[in-house]
């Protein structure tokens, strides 16, 4: 059975991205679920869609959270009756996701390659890469003391500037901007005083 592999990348910043596994008969509601699980996202029952998309990252036809029932003509299909290969039509197929209209999360979502066959040993939908720091972390929610202590080890900063908020760096370029204070306003005077 093939294997569709999507990478979710963070609308405000593509370096904050995961990668997705999924097989062929996996629905748009297990992808979603795969999504708040690798940006560890709490999974509170909000609405949610995948839009099919283009290269310009237009919306077209919805997937909702909200739909039931596939039905005929209708503007949206069933998160939970669609399967994500039914819909899978290019190599390089692309859809929107949006999770929780309060906050407002939208991720763009590009299929990145097809396996010929799943790997017995994984449990699919599977994340099988993660880049950046989720953005859930980066501020909707409080970190937690572990997540604090895995960023503080990962950045590599030290107890003093957690305090502080900032690091030593910048302080070299107050001196700079000290001599560049002195000499503005100063007009330079050629050999006869004229002005240039």
């Amino acid at each position: 059975m093939p294997v569709f592999k999507f990478k979710v990348s963070w609308e405000d910043d593509d370096n904050i991205n995961r990668s997705i596994a999924l097989t062929n008969g996996q629905s748009f509601l297990q992808f979603h679920q795969a999504i708040l699980t690798a940006f560890e996202f709490d999974k509170k029952e909000a609405a949610a869609n995948f839009y099919e998309s283009n290269d310009k990252h237009m919306k077209g036809r919805a997937i909702s959270s909200e739909v039931l029932v596939n039905k005929k003509d209708a503007p949206a299909l069933s998160m939970m009756k669609t399967p994500v290969s039914a819909l899978v039509d290019s190599p390089d197929k692309k859809f929107i996701y949006e999770y929780d209209p309060v906050k407002n999360w939208s991720f763009f979502v590009e299929l990145v390659g097809i396996d010929r066959d799943e790997n017995v040993k994984i449990s699919y939908p599977h994340c099988f890469f993660k880049e950046g720091i989720s953005p859930i972390l980066t501020g909707a929610k409080s970190l937690s003391e572990n997540k604090m202590v895995e960023l503080e080890e990962k950045y590599d900063l030290g107890k003093e500037e957690m305090d502080e908020g900032y690091g030593s760096e910048g302080e070299d370029d107050d001196k700079e901007t000290d001599s560049d204070e002195e000499s503005y306003g100063e007009e330079e005077y050629g050999e006869e005083g004229e002005q240039f």
